[in-house]
């Protein structure tokens, strides 16, 4: 099988007129031939815009990179993962937020991962090695950037959330901050079994862990996928409201309590009245509460703890 080549040559052509990152991507892109849905926009100040970049092998292992056109070289790159109660959900979701960092001068990536299956064995452990591969990947590229390699802030929703969660407090050496939207921290305190919550939840977390979920007799699994039993010192900035149903409020309640008794810098956005993913439903709360407060954890250089 052979590229196209008229699709070649458009791309030796913009490489002779933009620097930097499409340089370092070319490679990639060329060796795969698989190039129908890669896509390079450069704008008139070489800000630049990589939709479909390849992480790996699997058909979902793909992220759209945003560049603005000025950034400092210490600038976080922040990684989004979408939501989708682990089975569901594509990068697309989550191009709203990519589109207001990027105008906030804030480079991001936007990743897909692999859904959880039973029939093909994927749980949440493979979905946090996605996040390790899309970060590895951008690594080898980070230089073309003109940024750190190493030097990530995780922001997820949901589902989302939870992986941002627990990837980034499994690898505070590659990521300094986490921004989680409405993501379960929780699934085997005695508070969660005892309540309502874990009745409609469990079956779907037994998914996602791979294990049977025993009520009796919880499998140490599931500690091992909680973000509440795994924190460590990386600044987490938590959205909850306490009219969600899918993710309960004491989901976000929690954690929150773990951070403060471990004195790790924090904040939680506790939004009354609100459900799941308001930013989706209400566009003041998301243009006066979420967006403000995503943007100033990012560009605070020392987030404290707030009680």
């Amino acid at each position: 099988m052979s590229c196209n080549f008229h699709y070649i040559y458009s791309m030796k052509k913009l490489i002779l007129q933009y620097h930097f990152f499409v340089l370092g991507l070319i490679g990639f892109v060329l060796s795969s031939c698989n190039t129908r849905k890669f896509k390079v926009w450069v704008g008139t100040n070489n800000d630049q815009k990589i939709y479909n970049l390849k992480y790996g092998e699997h058909k979902r292992q793909k992220m759209d990179v945003f560049l603005p056109s000025d950034y400092p070289e210490n600038s976080p790159v922040v990684l989004i993962v979408h939501g989708g109660a682990w089975t569901l959900g594509k990068k697309e979701h989550m191009i709203q937020i990519q589109k207001m960092l990027f105008k906030n001068n804030i480079p991001s990536i936007n990743m897909n991962y692999r859904l959880v299956s039973q029939s093909k064995k994927i749980t949440y452990r493979e979905q946090l090695e996605d996040i390790a591969s899309a970060i590895l990947k951008f690594n080898t590229l980070a230089h073309k950037a003109e940024l750190q390699p190493d030097n990530y802030i995780l922001l997820g929703e949901s589902a989302g959330g939870h992986l941002a969660l627990l990837y980034g407090y499994q690898h505070p050496d590659q990521v300094k901050k986490i921004i989680s939207l409405s993501g379960p921290t929780d699934f085997y305190s005695p508070d969660y079994l005892r309540s309502f919550y874990s009745k409609y939840t469990s079956p779907t977390f037994q998914k996602v862990v791979g294990e049977k979920f025993d009520r009796k007799n919880v499998s140490e699994e599931f500690k091992k996928a909680s973000p509440i039993a795994n924190v460590s010192h990386v600044p987490t900035l938590l959205f909850q409201g306490n009219q969600d149903f899918l993710v309960n409020q004491h989901q976000g309640l929690a954690l929150d309590s773990v951070l403060t008794a471990q004195n790790i810098p924090h904040k939680l956005i506790f939004m009354k009245k609100t459900g799941h993913v308001p930013r989706f439903f209400n566009k003041k709360k998301r243009d006066s509460v979420i967006y403000p407060n995503i943007l100033e954890w990012i560009k605070n250089d020392s987030p404290h703890s707030y009680d």
